[in-house]
């Protein structure tokens, strides 16, 4: 019986030993557990995020930006337009006010050219029977394509018809017209300023004439 009592005693100690081991296995899993509930909890708070902003785009709509934020400007270009010419709806004679021989056939040709509706040119009368600068004259109803006109000469001054009408013979050297262009010694003998690109419009119904010299 006394060879027992060393065994029991030895295998006593044994299992008392093992008591730490225990408790270290059970602070790993304890951490483990820790970890596992730290990842599960960032995955919801990410999928949170995603399906309050379906697809993951970036909604710029509520953005509020400030000055000094970095942020990528959009650079909108609009294509001016040109008011197209108007051509048609009255008859444009011009009065030779340049004394150069033959500058209103000439000028009145370039015109025509343009597509407006041209009367046979005339000579200027005072008080305007020399000019240095050229200038248009309309009537009533007259006043879009004189604009018009006035444009394609470079952009010179569009007016009223004075009384007397500065033509030879008055009214009756003016006719049907109701644009009279008093092409003065700045553009006599010369081109067109301002035709190249210029959009034309024909939708008025043409006034048509040739009389009046």
């Amino acid at each position: 019986m006394s060879n027992e009592q060393p065994s029991r005693r030895a295998g006593a100690k044994s299992a008392g030993g093992g008591a730490p081991m225990g408790s270290t296995i059970s602070i790993v899993i304890a951490v483990v557990a820790v970890v596992v509930g730290f990842l599960i909890l960032r995955n919801i708070t990410n999928d949170g995020s995603k399906s309050s902003n379906p697809g993951g785009t970036a909604n710029t709509s509520a953005q509020t930006i400030l000055p000094g934020d970095s942020t990528t400007t959009v650079a909108v270009v609009v294509t001016p337009t040109t008011e197209p010419l108007v051509t048609t709806g009255a008859t444009v004679i011009v009065a030779n006010a340049s004394g150069v021989g033959g500058a209103a056939g000439q000028f009145s040709k370039a015109l025509g050219q343009v597509g407006f509706t041209m009367a046979t040119p005339t000579n200027a009368a005072p008080p305007e029977a020399k000019l240095t600068v050229s200038k248009v004259y309309y009537l009533p109803g007259g006043e879009a394509v004189a604009k018009s006109v006035a444009r394609s000469m470079g952009g010179v001054s569009a007016l009223a018809m004075p009384t007397p009408v500065p033509v030879k013979n008055e009214k009756a050297g003016l006719g049907a017209a109701k644009v009279l262009v008093m092409l003065g010694s700045d553009l006599a003998g010369k081109a067109l300023p301002a035709l190249a690109g210029e959009p034309t419009s024909t939708t008025t119904p043409a006034v048509t004439t040739t009389s009046g010299k």
